[in-house]
């Protein structure tokens, strides 16, 4: 079925059609559009899952990992501050191996304070464990969360999911969403199978103290689920297309890379714009293309070098800053180490922080920079303000 929906409830929808034993969420700018209708669904009787109401996102989280112990399938969302008040458990429950999945419409973080859009929040808590997914627009988004479950349940992975979409520009945008039969989403989603689970007639410890002979091994295995998650999020892709027509099978999406003499890599919905503006440039005869990052976390390295190989001049377009670093952006270290060609030119591009606007002319101006080698890192700064 087609629907217009805002970007929140074609989320929601989603998390309806995955039937979450628990929900606990607490609210926060961005992301509350999604759990006041789940909210909705429950006291309507759409959705018959059990929805905790807490005092805090700290909280929010904590019930996940107790439910998602005692062998629930369970969902959370929020953003921003939200998020960072959630680091600790973050931590609990990826070295727990709970398969939760949590909605973060993202949005810079303070001081000061900002409730628009960057993607700073998630990429802090790039080494927490939890695998990040990048969506484009709203169908991607909705898309994604299925597709998250079926991942993170895996028993190969077993590790939490964060879906990631760029706060109001996605969380709060009307576009047409495919929302799939319950059947449809049922064949491709089992019901949840917990490997292990809390039982008084079979009892057994999560999140023990460790000493120092035992923990390193538990890092150890928790990096070997992340780099089988690659394989495991492809066949989950291959088997979405299967099932709903859209395909996920590739963790990067190339636009126009085939004779790119140039290439831009971003995330999130700027690669809509962007597509724009490489249509723009090739109208003009610039020889530029898009690299589409799905996931970050696990870096789906190998498909980054194939896809941009020949490419001499790379872009990195960073909706976040690594303070006191040299290349300034999370996103090009990755990129540049999995290249790992030094004759290739890899520049980062701090922008869009704190939602500023980012315009076809402004990819265009970047583009320009790229093919100059103009290693600027903060791009779009107000001159008169530093």
């Amino acid at each position: 079925m087609k629907a217009i929906l805002e970007g929140s409830h074609a989320i929601a929808e989603a998390v309806r059609l995955v039937k979450p034993d628990v929900i606990s969420a607490y609210p926060i700018t961005p992301q509350t559009h999604i759990v006041e209708r789940l909210a909705e669904m429950v006291a309507e009787g759409e959705l018959e899952s059990e929805y905790i109401c807490v005092e805090s996102e700290f909280s929010a989280l904590s019930a996940c990992v107790g439910a998602s112990a005692a062998g629930s399938r369970v969902y959370s969302a929020t953003s921003s501050q939200g998020l960072l008040f959630m680091a600790e458990v973050c931590f609990n429950a990826a070295g727990m191996r709970q398969p939760i999945v949590m909605s973060i419409a993202n949005r810079a973080v303070s001081a000061p304070l900002s409730i628009w859009n960057d993607q700073q929040d998630s990429l802090c808590l790039r080494d927490s464990g939890w695998i990040q997914l990048y969506a484009e627009d709203v169908q991607e988004s909705f898309d994604l969360h299925i597709l998250a479950y079926k991942v993170a349940e895996d028993h190969r992975v077993l590790l939490p999911v964060f879906v990631c979409f760029d706060g109001f520009i996605i969380s709060h945008t009307y576009e047409p969403v495919d929302i799939p039969d319950e059947k449809e989403v049922q064949a491709y989603l089992p019901p949840y199978d917990p490997v292990n689970k809390l039982d008084a007639d079979e009892p057994l410890s999560m999140g023990m103290y460790a000493t120092p002979e035992y923990y390193m091994e538990f890092r150890y295995e928790m990096d070997q689920a992340m780099v089988r998650a690659l394989s495991v999020l492809k066949q989950a892709g291959k088997e979405f297309k299967e099932q709903f027509g859209r395909d996920y099978s590739e963790l990067v999406e190339s636009y126009k890379l085939e004779d790119a003499e140039v290439a831009i890599v971003a995330m999130g919905s700027i690669c809509g714009t962007i597509k724009d503006a490489v249509d723009e440039m090739r109208s003009e005869g610039k020889k530029v293309g898009l690299l589409k990052i799905r996931a970050f976390r696990p870096f789906p390295a190998e498909d980054v070098k194939n896809a941009l190989k020949g490419i001499k001049k790379i872009g990195v377009f960073e909706k976040n800053i690594s303070i006191g670093s040299r290349m300034k952006g999370a996103v090009g270290y990755e990129v540049k180490d999995a290249i790992g060609d030094s004759s290739v030119q890899v520049l980062s591009y701090v922008a869009g922080l704190g939602g500023r606007d980012i315009r076809i002319l402004d990819i265009k101006k970047m583009t320009d920079a790229i093919e100059a080698g103009n290693g600027d890192c903060f791009f779009g700064l107000r001159e008169e303000l530093i």
